[in-house]
């Protein structure tokens, strides 16, 4: 098998329970997927389907009960905390519902922060975030503070803090969820430009059948099982 063909995620036999009191509460059941790298996937299913559940165990945010969880050649079921948290901040950006932007720093503050886990100067930390930034069509907003931009302007200051590491995925759990139809349409045009031009691997969780519509395949969740996902018909 070529190196091509290697799915950048691999799933295998997933299982995740959360303990409430003396019971096991099963939320994902022997759940296996494959994404390629370069794929913009959307998970649906309704509430307590277990779609945010999955999202959270392959960006390494919680583990599995049981199964692999295999990313870049990664079983990250495996890592310890202190791993795991090292392998995040290298290969994952995160893309929340509510932008999870400090209040007390700027833009370009905020765009910052998963950088100061590296190595980087404070110069080149700088200019990364300002490339970022600019990416996302907000270099003349660096020095604004999140209550001095709009909710649209906020999710693009976290896209940029998504991809200010470069890295291989960017899990996405309803990014739109909070804004309005307009400025969500304007979000995923950029989600979609992320993927179709820089190639970034993509998957988002979102309850939105029209934000669904523009990832190139969907997987369906339905009582912490999968359903067969179907290919969209606007991917190329």
């Amino acid at each position: 098998m070529s190196e091509r063909a290697q799915p950048l995620i691999r799933i295998e036999s997933l299982s995740k329970a959360y303990r409430r009191g003396q019971q096991d509460i099963p939320v994902l059941l022997d759940v296996s997927l494959e994404v390629q790298a370069g794929e913009f996937v959307a998970l649906m299913g309704p509430s307590g389907s277990g779609k945010s559940t999955l999202l959270n165990l392959i960006a390494g945010i919680d583990q599995p009960s049981s199964g692999r969880i295999v990313i870049g050649g990664v079983d990250i079921a495996t890592l310890g905390e202190g791993a795991l948290a090292d392998w995040r901040a290298a290969h994952v950006g995160f893309i929340f519902q509510f932008y999870n932007l400090m209040p007390v720093l700027t833009a370009l503050e905020n765009v910052e922060l998963p950088l100061l886990l590296t190595g980087l100067s404070a110069r080149q930390r700088r200019e990364h975030a300002q490339a970022a930034l600019a990416m996302v069509r907000l270099d003349d907003r660096l020095d604004h503070y999140p209550n001095e931009l709009s909710g649209g302007q906020q999710q693009r200051v976290a896209i940029a803090r998504a991809l200010v590491s470069d890295p291989s995925l960017i899990v996405a759990d309803e990014p739109t969820g909070d804004l309005d139809r307009s400025t969500g349409g304007e979000v995923l045009d950029l989600l979609e430009r992320l993927n179709r031009e820089l190639g970034k691997t993509i998957v988002m969780v979102t309850h939105d059948p029209k934000a669904a519509a523009r990832a190139r395949r969907l997987i369906h969740l339905e009582k912490g099982v999968l359903v067969p996902d179907e290919a969209m018909s606007g991917g190329d």
